[in-house]
């Protein structure tokens, strides 16, 4: 081999370990947090990601009370009090049940939640959970005293999963009355937080 091709593949070498261990400290530095984002790009203050980094902590453990198989099975992400939720479980009771812990969550702004299902689909049960959960958003919808976009409704085997943020107390009891009232509902099982219990109330 020539001397000018020892000196090129040496340079070669030189520039592919430089890019390794920059790539390196990018991706290392995203575990400070736990958030999953590069502190170097992140815009959200320090204190905001430690408030993050405390929420994701806080829900990966109540998940792990609740069915040790979460470990594995359930990703959080929680960025700017925003729950991000990923992973597979048996059935959309699970599911829902998660959704559930997830608002609860002290901090919690809104929750997405893009669990997979591996239970087989019931398209009978399902067409009648997707009529409780209609008339129940037509219900808030109509009802004044209810801003129904701060909702999300979820029924399954006729049981309403119900999530959002309440103005307040009273507009939280307005939701769950309408819930009540919808035909053939078995439970109606709420998570609505107040306003004045958000960690951040208004950007």
């Amino acid at each position: 081999m020539s001397k000018f091709k020892k000196m090129k593949l040496k340079f070669i070498n030189i520039i592919f370990i430089f890019l390794f261990f920059t790539s390196c400290i990018g991706t290392s530095s995203q575990g400070i947090f736990g958030t999953g984002v590069s502190i170097a790009f992140d815009p959200r203050s320090i204190g905001t990601q430690i408030d993050d980094s405390i929420m994701q902590k806080n829900l990966s453990t109540r998940l792990a009370f609740k069915e040790k198989s979460y470990i594995l099975s359930i990703s959080t992400k929680v960025l700017d009090g925003r729950i991000f939720l990923t992973g597979k479980v048996n059935n959309p009771e699970e599911k829902l049940q998660i959704t559930k812990l997830a608002w609860e969550t002290k901090g919690v702004r809104s929750v997405k939640n893009d669990i997979k299902i591996k239970e087989k689909f019931n398209f009978k049960q399902s067409a009648k959970d997707l009529l409780i959960t209609s008339q129940l958003r037509a219900a808030i919808i109509f009802n004044k005293k209810i801003k129904a976009t701060n909702y999300q409704i979820d029924t399954y085997k006729k049981k309403i999963y119900v999530y959002g943020i309440a103005l307040n107390s009273n507009e939280r009891k307005e939701v769950i009355n309408e819930a009540k009232e919808i035909l053939d509902v078995e439970d109606v099982i709420a998570s609505i937080m107040l306003v004045e219990d958000l960690r951040i109330q208004k950007n």
